[in-house]
Order: C-alpha cells, then structure tokens, then sequence
C-alpha cells in the first residue's frame, strides 16, 4: 500500500481553462517520518501539476519525488504553485523530469510560486532540472522558505535566457524573481531581481555580461565549516563545455551560496552537481544520490 493519502480534485476554475486558455495549478505535499522512515503523507493537487511517484532509491531516510507539469510548457497567464511542508525529522529531495519550458507570454505574465514549510530537525532538498526562458516569456518566480530552528533547506535554479539549440535570443519579456529564507520567522535571506533583455544589467560585466544562462545554489543549514567550503572553492566547472563560465561560492553566518553565469545549462548543473556531493554529507550526513530522472 502507498505510504501517501491522495486526493484530488478538479476546480470551476480548471474546467474553464479551455476558454481562458490558461491553467492554475497547485500541488500540496506533506512529508513525515515514521520510525526510520520518511514518507510521502499528503499529496493534493489542482490542475496539470502532479507528483509522478515517491521513490526511496537511497534507503528509507530519504523520500524523493518527482513533480511533473503534464502540458510540458508554460504559457502566459499559466500559475504554477508549489507548497511542500516537512513534518519533523522527515528528509524529502524533488526535482523535475526535464527542463521547464515558458513560452512566449502574448501580453500575460506566466507564474511560479514555491512555498516550503520545514519542521523540527527535517531537510529538504529542491534540485529541478533548469528552466528555460522563450523569447517573449513574461516570468515572475516567487520563493518563500521558511525554516524550524534545526531545519536544513538546499536549493537551486538554473535560468537560460532564449532557446540555446535553436540559437534563439531573448530578445523581449521580462523575469521577476525572489527568493525569501526565514528562520523562525526571521528573514536571513532575502534576493529580489527585475529584468528585460535591454536592461544594461544583462550586458554589463558586473551582471549576465551577454551570457545566457544564470544559475544559482542556496544552502541553509548553519554556519559551513573551513574545510567544506575550502573544498568547494576547488571545483570548477567543466570548461570545455562553457569558456565563459564565471562561477564561484561564498558564505554568510547561515547561507552557502554558489552561482554561475555562461553559456550552458549543462555546464551549470555540473559544476553544482560536484558541489551537492561535498556539500551533503555536511549538511544532510549522506553522500550524494544522483535522483534516477536525471540519467534519462
């Protein structure tokens, strides 16, 4: 039997998407731990935004899933809203199936909205595969984490600004982005941004400098020791995949944060996949488990 309750439902507001040309969806997962055990125990989502399957593929401390969006892109006027609670103890790690798609937006602003609730001495690990941003796309991504006293949270976004295969530009839209950390209610992050592809941000050697994909990796989990964040410091992304990577980490009293700024997602996602194996067994006490989605 499932260790998950499931409920589903379908909204007046689901069923008129059709006409509106537009999809509100919201997915709610609740994680506990039972003896040894963390599992999934609520799953509750409103239109195209699921959780395919919890999996346990590193043992019973660790429950990990996937959310998938059905449709397989983002238009404008499109909400995606994510709310993840953490029971005490439980340890729960999602990503995504592939990278996230927001199409051109046609005057509406498409929308994601993260809520994570972490209890007592639980973490939880956000680690989607990149989004990627269509000419035209109008984004606003909203964050908010709020941490227990002992709770870990570690996260990252990977951002590529046009479609790289098809060389395409982003040439017109617009990214709201935030990202709030509270611990006890007290704010101990907080990254607010607003860009257009005319911004001088974007061309400006102190911003993107012309890169298209920025990507950033937020830790919260007490102060890092030396030596964690020494090793860290020696990792480099592999060059041959971006020679204009420019990357690097730095720490506050509760934050580790990494970023990266290029020309390849792949080389992102790399370069913080080699940080997540030293950085995990400090934070999490377990080496790193690449999630199975990823190989595919």
């Amino acid at each position: 039997m499932d260790d998950a309750t499931i409920l589903q439902s379908t909204s007046p507001v689901a069923q008129a998407q059709p006409a509106l040309k537009r999809w509100e969806a919201c997915l709610s997962l609740d994680f506990s731990k039972r003896i040894n055990r963390s599992y999934l125990a609520k799953n509750l989502h409103v239109g195209p935004l699921v959780l395919q399957k919890s999996l346990h593929p590193e043992g019973d401390a660790v429950c990990h899933g996937i959310v998938v969006h059905p449709p397989g892109g983002v238009a404008g006027g499109d909400s995606l809203t994510l709310n993840v609670s953490l029971n005490q103890g439980a340890f729960a790690l999602l990503t995504t199936p592939g990278a996230g798609k927001w199409y051109k937006a046609n005057g509406q602003q498409a929308c994601q909205y993260l809520k994570f609730n972490l209890g007592g001495n639980t973490c939880f690990e956000w680690l989607p595969q990149e989004n990627i941003l269509f000419d035209g796309a109008q984004v606003k991504f909203s964050a908010e984490v709020s941490l227990d006293a002992e709770a870990k949270y570690a996260g990252w976004e990977i951002l590529c600004f046009g479609r790289q295969a098809q060389k395409e530009v982003w040439q017109t839209g617009s990214l709201h982005q935030n990202l709030s950390i509270r611990r006890n209610g007290k704010l101990i992050w907080n990254e607010l941004s607003f860009l257009k592809p005319e911004h001088k941000v974007m061309q400006s050697i102190v911003g993107l400098h012309g890169n298209a994909v920025s990507a950033s990796f937020v830790i919260a989990a007490g102060k890092v020791p030396d030596e964690v964040l020494a090793a860290c410091r020696e990792i480099q992304p592999k060059l041959a995949l971006d020679m204009q990577a420019r990357y690097g980490v730095t720490t506050m009293p509760e934050i580790f944060s990494a970023r990266y700024i290029g020309q390849s997602a792949q080389c992102a996602r790399q370069y913080f996949e080699s940080l997540w194996q030293i950085l995990r067994p400090w934070y999490a006490g377990l080496e790193a488990t690449r999630p199975r989605i990823w190989n595919t």
